[in-house]
């Protein structure tokens, strides 16, 4: 990194003003010494004016020259580091890695807001992160990067190697028409996640400069560089539309392209044998296999069962249920099929029980708090999920960003300067979630929630919710996976014992998404992903200009000056401590605003494949990353040996020991059939000679 000074001006200033005032023979000339004293005023105007703008532009004089950028301080790795610690740099390459997904996909266009898109995983931004570090990015497309200490610009050096798929240079042009389109024509996201950028320019042959409408947010200068780099040339050909779905997949410039898919059934991706940028530091290590192969699935049965029966070789387990009870097969229990549990320090966010607060339905505080008070999660946890979760109480959950207790110190501070508009719960009150005895009949929460509702305008008449019009209480729950009935079944039965009537509307994939963005739901089940270092992302989450925005994530519709406030806060925070008490204070008045039913979170990956892939020893903090694996010849040459040698028959694998017979029971399985064969033939026998 290099940080250079501009020269001073102080002697530039003094010449250029005796350029355009000599001291000649013109002066002396001058009659009125009115006129003298105003020109010698007028001149000590200018100088002072110049003299603001030069000190204004000193201040931020200090120019940074660097190949990375850290949130605080300075990246780990330094401008010679030959690959990241995390990977293996002499992986070899080769071999295939099958997984699959559930749902569906019409269209290779997911930067827009239509349609249900699939990633071509070609595509590649001006810089990429680090996994082992909280929040850094290094060159990737760009060779090098130039920004001031307030961050109140940056300005990338392309790399002269950069080349899409077709040949052709990734070009300054290329980052400009990428970002004003995705701002233009894009997803809403790209406008709300990217709203403080003043403009992009071209500055030279291989430069291009974001500025920015404020100085200090130290985010943005690291956001702008992580947006995908879009082939201008291409999508400016005739027949393209960027604004319209498409199932042509898109020029790219990354270590992989799409080679053959067939609509919502599959994608094949081939590794790019010429990708330019399989030099760099940053790739060393990854991008493994020769081709990456996704299957799509209804729901998520079938793809257990292809991967039993070695159709598919990964497979990422989110059903507490599944993981406990379908697993345990002669594949997993020989070691042919790893069954593994990865733990892992990254934050887990909020999936919960979403509230649209735009429906009058939730107007009203207290009601929300008894709706959260109905739901049992210690039964749920024990009954269904096995007892492998524990309960989200807040947004940032398994990190230190998280709120706890009654509020101290910095985030005390913080809350103070807005104690006025904030529910006086908030501190003197920790905010966690009533246990319950795990046994089906949540009474105490029950009966804290028949208080709430009598303590509001609402009332219960013969077994019903009436809100102050007199009209019922009525609350549709919005869902797309089948699987989640079995968990909203029995809350909407405890919210039935508070007089409230939901019901379960189950739609297929497109629809949901469809009425996902235009709002058009009472609840549904939603979640937040967060970082270590939380930003400009927290403005789709929950701003009021985000609640009007039309397929933004502030699902919600929070809308809360504060809210808006604290998010420009966290923004522009100086430090990581500012920051951390900042996005507790959010995370605080976020849980007593009281519009979601937190639900749980595992800090842990639950992952299945077969044993004929290798990964480096080194674990990451946010879990598995499989772009590092590799195959190994070796491993897939025992995996076949095994298989075919008849220890595990590779259709066994699909089948549990206690749905398919083996030993004792195949034998009497077989007598059985072969028994009641020879009593079917002789009875025909029978009714034959008794017709003759």
């Amino acid at each position: 990194m290099v940080i250079t000074n501009h020269p001073p001006r102080a002697v530039f200033l003094q010449n250029f003003l005796r350029f355009l005032f000599p001291q000649s023979t013109r002066y002396r000339q001058v009659d009125s010494i009115k006129s003298m004293l105003c020109i010698r005023f007028w001149l000590l105007f200018c100088l002072c004016f110049i003299g603001s703008l030069t000190y204004a532009n000193d201040s931020s004089s200090k120019i940074i020259r660097s190949h990375g950028i850290a949130m605080y301080g300075e990246p780990k790795y330094p401008s010679d580091f030959t690959h990241f610690d995390y990977v293996n740099p002499y992986a070899p390459k080769g071999g295939t890695f099958r997984t699959g997904a559930t749902g569906t996909f019409n269209s290779f266009n997911p930067w827009i807001d239509k349609g249900t898109a699939a990633g071509s995983g070609a595509h590649e931004s001006l810089m990429t992160s680090s996994d082992d570090e909280a929040f850094t990015y290094y060159c990737l497309i760009c060779e090098q990067i130039e920004y001031p200490e307030d961050r109140s610009w940056i300005t990338f050096f392309l790399r002269s190697e950069a080349r899409w798929h077709d040949g052709r240079p990734i070009t300054p042009e290329d980052v400009v028409w990428s970002f004003n389109t995705l701002v233009e024509k894009g997803d809403p996201f790209w406008r709300v996640y990217y709203s403080d950028v003043n403009e992009v320019v071209k500055t030279g042959s291989n430069q291009v400069q974001f500025k920015f409408k404020l100085a200090g947010n130290r985010e943005l200068p690291m956001i702008v560089s992580s947006f995908p780099i879009l082939p201008k040339h291409y999508w400016e050909a005739d027949g393209r539309d960027f604004s319209k779905t498409t199932l042509e997949p898109p020029l790219g410039s990354g270590p992989y392209r799409i080679t053959d898919f067939e609509e919502g059934r599959y994608i094949v991706q081939e590794r790019v044998q010429d990708y330019w940028g399989s030099h760099l530091a940053v790739n060393q290590g990854k991008n493994n296999f020769d081709s990456l192969r996704t299957r799509y699935f209804r729901d998520r049965i079938p793809l257990r069962l292809a991967l039993k029966s070695g159709d598919l070789d990964y497979y990422f387990e989110n059903t507490a249920k599944s993981w406990a009870t379908e697993f345990d097969i002669p594949s997993v229990r020989s070691g042919s099929l790893v069954r593994e549990t990865v733990y892992h320090s990254s934050p887990q966010g909020m999936q919960a029980f979403v509230m649209n607060l735009r429906r009058p339905q939730f107007m009203d505080r207290n009601i929300r708090k008894a709706i959260i008070l109905a739901f049992d999660f210690g039964w749920t946890n024990q009954k269904i999920f096995y007892n492998q979760y524990i309960r989200s109480e807040s947004f940032f959950s398994n990190s230190e960003l998280a709120s706890s207790g009654i509020p101290q110190g910095r985030e005390l501070e913080i809350l103070n300067t807005y104690r006025d508009r904030l529910p006086s719960e908030i501190f003197h009150k920790p905010f966690v979630l009533r246990e319950t005895d795990s046994q089906g009949w949540p009474r105490e929460n029950l009966l804290e929630a028949l208080e709430l509702i009598s303590q509001s305008d609402y009332e219960i008449v013969d077994g019903k919710l009436l809100n102050p019009e007199g009209q019922p209480v009525r609350v549709e729950f919005l869902l797309y996976s089948a699987s989640f009935e079995r968990i909203v079944l029995p809350y909407i039965a405890n919210l039935r014992r508070l007089g409230i009537d939901m019901s379960v509307r189950l739609v297929d994939r497109s629809q949901y998404i469809n009425r996902l963005r235009a709002f058009d739901y009472d609840m549904i089940v939603s979640g937040w992903g967060q970082s270590e270092s939380p930003g400009n992302e927290q403005r789709n989450y929950w701003s009021c200009a985000a609640a009007e925005q039309p397929s933004s994530r502030n699902q919600s519709g929070i809308c809360d000056p504060v809210v808006d406030e604290l998010i420009e806060k966290l923004v522009v925070a100086d430090d990581r401590e500012e920051l951390i008490a900042i996005t507790r204070a959010l995370d605080r008045v976020l849980l007593w605003h009281n519009f979601v039913v937190p639900n749980w979170h595992i800090a842990a990956d639950r992952i299945l494949w077969w044993d004929k892939y290798d990964r480096p020893a080194i674990p990451l903090r946010h879990g598995v990353s499989t772009n590092r694996w590799w195959y190994d010849e070796e491993k897939d040459r025992n995996l076949q040996a095994t298989l075919e040698g008849g220890s595990i028959a590779q259709n066994d694998v699909s089948s549990s020991s206690a749905t398919r017979p083996t030993g004792w029971r195949l034998t009497l399985l077989v007598g059985v059939i072969v028994g009641g064969l020879i009593i079917i033939r002789s009875r025909m026998k029978h009714r034959k000679k008794g017709a003759d």
